[in-house]
Order: structure tokens, then C-alpha cells, then sequence
């Protein structure tokens, strides 16, 4: 706990009784909390529990409807619930600071971050040449490299976890007492996530900044935290210490999020992995060994990669008959915009998918998992070497036969809100890919998407409802059905549950298990987390930098890695020292 934290003082923040309803819903009850100044305090739960609506109301941000029904929220004895708006203007951001969850839709595409930045330390008054030189200071102090060169870039040319340190800067500009961080990393793999909360964590320390994490992720919670709160329902059901909430949760939810966060499942493999001697595992067959020498820092090609640059691969043979996927010397290298050369985004990587299997890709941001995925749904041409399915070139394909593979190897997406069009029905949706292929007439298509919807436990009325009157869970189990739609060998699973809260990840991870038993259907999984991994794969390929670390059976790669890097992905999994 900072040392700062003053539980003896009157609370920095005081919450009484606080109601909050959408229309004539109530969608938070009676929340009472307290935060001391330079306390951290965690709120947990899965979507819809009330977490987010909880700091909204703080900031008195409801969207739509949403209103203050009762109680008061206090911020050093002033009743923020009873405030004008003119006095919440200088609330927000100057008192209260908050670094929103998806840099993505928070930053302005069409104005340069320096910018972005002074307009924040403009509505504090500050003009002139001074605005300039504390961007600058922001920016470095939030851990943005070249602030200066990267003051004048836009939020396309950064990857996540830079943007998401500019909105720290943008939060933190006008040194306010309480910082309110709404799932500020969610969307990032957690080496970054690491290394960003760090940051964070340290930024708020050094200004006595007292601060809220919202967060679906109980291990992270953990991590972070003085006091862990955790909310179901719109009710605060369970708070604590970290130690009491996860070694001795009191409350039945408490007791299912605990149980089905990933960090449980593998805190006893990266316990082992941490006190494991490098290199006292044996490469599994096939492995490429460890990653050459990284290529140029910061140079990011298409869907985000970053790879070394390195020699080309001859390319392979089909694979064996029990693999329904072969990649073998896999390289894929694109033009540096400005600089004259090529980026190696995927440098001689090989590995396969058994089929009615799963093997999982992982690695960071830039570590070419994701142009791999695009390769093998054909979105991509590889430089050299191939991709096989079947025994069957995806690069080397005809159009008819590029539309047949395209049929056997079907994709879903991360972000269940944004991959599903919403002014479809869900019928529509999952109808679409039995249109395109020419898969039966009207009346067979309408039944087979009344059996996907079966498969994927989802009613069948769901049918003639739109994505946006579904949970995140239920739209991805829809993603899925579509998917499913034209019976495929292969699900290209690009990080398909890390958009999703633990109980609902967990309830999709079963699905897919599910679904491969009764289908026999084989995926890649691609994901930056290798808690989840442990989960569902059989077989595990770690990318870094465009190049294999190290590959293996799950069991070989979690217990005894022989990769550093694979071990430091390891030990960022949050929570696994409360797990254990």
C-alpha cells in the first residue's frame, strides 16, 4: 500500500448510498465506498455487474438516460451528485482524472497526439509556449519515446499500448486527486499490460494520486491493489484485502470468478517455469529454436506486426495426414514506407495443426501471430515458404480453388461488437456464409441456422434479434454459429475471448472444447495470453518478433520452457502468486 495512503484522515472520496438507474431501470443499488488519498482501489465483476457505471456516475458521464436516483458521492466533502455542470467541467480532468478502456475510439484519428494532449492542459489555463514543453514532459513521463517526433504523429501510427500511455499523459496532465482507470488495458497483451500498469502505478505514486481500477480481470486486481471490491448485480457483494478476496473469498461469485480466472489454472506451471534453469527443456520436433536478431524497433507493418529481418526459408513439402494445417519457412516481408527497405513481419516459422486439435500461436503485439492467421485465410501472400491445408497450397490456389479453401478455413474475430453487422438479424448473420458458398435453398439454410444456434447454446428466438440486443457472450457464441455455417476443418481463432470477462471467457473456452468433441473441428487459436492458452490448446507455438522461441505440447512449454521470453510470458500472467 502507498505509503501515503491515510486511513486515519477523512476519505478522499466518499460514496453513500449510491442508486443508479437507465430510464426506469435501476442498475446500481445502494453502493457505499471509501478511498483514501493515495489508496489504489480495485472494482471487479463480470459485464453488466455495475463496475463502469459506478465511475461514470462519479463523473456524472451516464450515457442515454442514465441518472443519479439517490445517495451522494463525496470528493473531499463536496457532493459531486449534487453539482452543477458548469462545476463538474472542472471536475473532470482536474480533480478526477480517467483513462478510459480503448484508445482506439477515445483518441481523434484526425488530430495529431500533441495536440490531443494540449487541449487537455488547455482547459487548465495553460497558453502559450508552456503548453508545448509539458506535452513533451507528459508524454516522456508516460513512457512514449521521441516525444517530440511522436507528439507530431496521429493515433494510427502507434501501436495499442502507446496510445494507450498517451491517454495516461492526456489523464494526468492536470495533476488531479483521484484517477479513475476503467479496464485501461484489457485490450493489450500482458507483457505490455505489465509494463503500462507499472507505469501507471508509478505515475500515481509519485503524484500522491489516489486511483480506481475497473477492471473484469480478479488476478490483475490482485496485483494492483490495496482493497479489492467486487460487484454483482449493481451491489457491492465482497471487498478486501487482495489476499482475503482471492484466498478466502466469503461470497458464492466471489468464489466462481476466482475459480474461473486463467492465472488458477496455470500458477502452479509458471511457479515452476520461474524456477526453471534456462534451456532444461529439450525443443520439441519441429522447433525452429531461439529468434535471431531483432529487426528495427518500432517499424510496424500491416495488422500491426513487427518482425527481424532475416534469410528466406525453402519451402516444405505437404504435411503428414493426422495435420489438416502445414506451414513450413513461412516468411512474409513488406515495403518500410520512407525508408527504402523491407519489413520481415514473419521470419521462417513453421509449425501444424492436428487436425480435430488446437494449436495455439502466442506472443506480443508485433510478434507476426496475426499475419500468420491473415496468410492462412488468404488475406495475405506469403514472401516465401508456405501454407498448407490439406496438402493443399492457400498461396499457390486458383480462384476456385482459393474459394473452396476459403470455405474449409473460416475465421472468428476478437471483438464480438464489431465483426457482426448490426443492422442485420442474427439470422442474416449467420445466414450470410451459406449464401456465399451456394450452400441450399431458403428453407434448408433457415434450418441449419436454427441448428447453429442449438450448437452454440443459444435460443432460438435469438434469430430474429440484432447484435446490439446481445451480450458480448452471446454475440461471440453468434460469431461462432456464423463461422460454423459452412462446416469448416479450420476456426482461425484470433484472440476470439479476450474482449470478454473472465465468467463469460471461461463459458466460450467450454464451447469451443464442446464444439471440437462433437465436430472434430480443428483450430488455431491465437492469443497474447497464456493463461488461456493452457486452457484449450494441445500443442503451443511462442512468436517473437516474426520468429519461433520455442514451440511444444502444452505441457513441455508451461512446465518447462526453455525460452526467456516464454518465461517472462509467464510470469506476467496477473494474480498467479494468489493463485498458487
Amino acid at each position: 500500500m502507498p505509503q501515503d495512503a491515510d486511513h486515519t484522515a477523512a476519505p478522499l472520496l466518499r460514496v453513500r448510498d449510491l442508486d443508479v438507474a437507465y430510464g426506469d431501470t435501476p442498475v446500481v443499488r445502494g453502493v457505499d465506498l471509501d478511498v483514501a488519498r493515495g489508496e489504489r482501489v480495485a472494482i471487479v465483476g463480470q459485464s453488466g455487474s455495475g463496475k463502469s457505471t459506478v465511475i461514470a456516475a462519479f463523473l456524472r458521464l451516464l450515457p442515454g438516460a442514465g441518472r443519479i436516483t439517490g445517495g451522494t458521492v463525496e470528493l473531499d466533502g463536496e457532493d459531486l451528485a449534487a453539482a452543477g455542470e458548469s462545476r463538474m467541467r472542472a471536475v473532470r480532468g482536474g480533480r478526477i482524472g480517467l483513462v478510459p478502456q480503448d484508445p482506439g475510439t477515445n483518441l481523434n484519428p484526425a488530430m495529431r497526439l500533441g495536440d490531443q494532449v494540449a487541449d487537455a492542459l488547455r482547459a487548465d489555463g495553460l497558453r502559450g509556449p508552456a503548453v508545448r514543453q509539458r506535452v513533451l514532459e507528459l508524454l516522456a513521463e508516460a513512457g512514449v519515446p521521441e516525444p517530440e517526433r511522436r507528439a507530431r504523429q496521429f493515433p494510427h501510427e502507434f501501436s495499442g499500448g502507446m496510445r494507450q500511455r498517451v491517454l495516461i499523459a492526456m489523464a494526468l496532465a492536470r495533476e488531479p486527486e483521484l484517477l479513475l482507470a476503467d479496464e485501461p488495458t484489457s485490450a493489450l497483451d500482458v507483457t505490455v499490460q505489465r509494463r503500462i500498469l507499472d507505469h501507471l502505478v508509478a505515475l500515481a505514486e509519485a503524484h500522491g494520486t489516489a486511483m480506481i481500477l475497473v477492471t473484469h480481470d480478479l488476478g490483475l486486481a490482485a496485483d494492483r491493489a490495496d482493497r479489492v471490491i467486487v460487484m454483482l448485480d449493481g451491489r457491492i457483494v465482497e471487498q478486501g484485502t487482495p489476499e482475503q478476496v482471492l484466498r478466502s473469498p466469503q461470497h458464492e461469485y466471489t468464489r466462481r470468478l476466482v475459480a474461473a480466472a486463467p492465472a488458477a489454472v496455470v500458477a502452479q506451471g509458471a511457479a515452476e517455469a520461474a524456477a526453471a534453469p534456462a534451456g532444461s527443456a529439450t525443443a520439441a520436433a519441429g522447433d525452429d529454436g531461439p529468434a535471431g536478431g531483432a529487426g528495427p524497433a518500432g517499424d510496424v507493418g500491416p495488422a500491426g506486426d513487427v518482425g527481424p529481418a532475416g534469410d528466406d526459408g525453402p519451402a516444405g513439402d505437404a504435411g503428414p495426414a493426422g495435420d489438416v494445417v502445414t506451414v513450413r519457412n513461412l516468411v512474409k516481408e513488406y515495403k518500410v514506407r520512407g525508408r527504402g527497405g523491407l519489413l520481415r513481419a514473419v521470419d521462417d516459422v513453421s509449425f501444424s495443426v492436428p487436425r480435430g486439435g488446437t494449436t495455439a500461436l502466442v506472443g506480443e503485439s508485433g510478434s507476426g501471430k496475426t499475419t500468420v492467421s491473415r496468410i492462412l485465410l488468404g488475406l495475405e501472400t506469403p514472401t516465401s515458404g508456405e501454407a498448407l491445408v490439406d496438402g493443399a497450397s492457400i498461396a499457390g490456389a486458383g480462384r476456385a480453388e482459393r474459394r473452396a479453401l476459403r470455405r474449409r478455413v473460416q475465421p472468428v474475430f476478437q471483438d464480438p461488437y464489431a465483426s457482426l453487422d448490426p443492422t442485420h438479424t442474427v439470422e442474416r448473420v449467420i445466414d450470410e456464409p451459406l449464401r456465399i458458398f451456394g450452400i441450399g435453398d431458403r428453407e434448408s439454410r433457415r434450418a441449419r441456422v436454427a441448428e447453429l444456434l442449438d450448437q452454440v447454446a443459444l435460443p432460438r428466438d435469438v434469430a430474429q434479434r440484432h447484435p446490439g440486443a446481445l451480450s458480448g457472450g452471446q454475440r461471440q457464441r453468434v460469431a461462432i454459429a456464423r463461422a460454423l455455417a459452412p462446416e469448416p476443418e479450420l476456426l482461425v481463432l484470433d484472440e476470439a475471448v479476450s474482449a470478454l470477462d473472465v465468467l463469460v471467457q471461461e463459458q466460450i473456452l467450454d464451447l469451443l472444447a464442446d464444439l471440437q468433441e462433437r465436430l472434430g473441428v480443428s483450430y488455431l487459436f491465437i492469443s497474447h495470453d497464456l493463461a488461456v492458452v493452457r486452457g484449450i490448446a494441445d500443442n503451443v507455438v511462442v512468436l517473437r518478433q516474426g520468429r519461433v522461441e520455442e514451440q511444444g505440447s502444452v505441457d513441455d512449454v508451461f512446465h518447462s520452457p526453455r525460452a526467456d521470453y516464454t518465461r517472462d510470458l509467464l510470469g506476467a500472467i496477473p494474480g498467479a502468486a494468489f493463485a498458487r
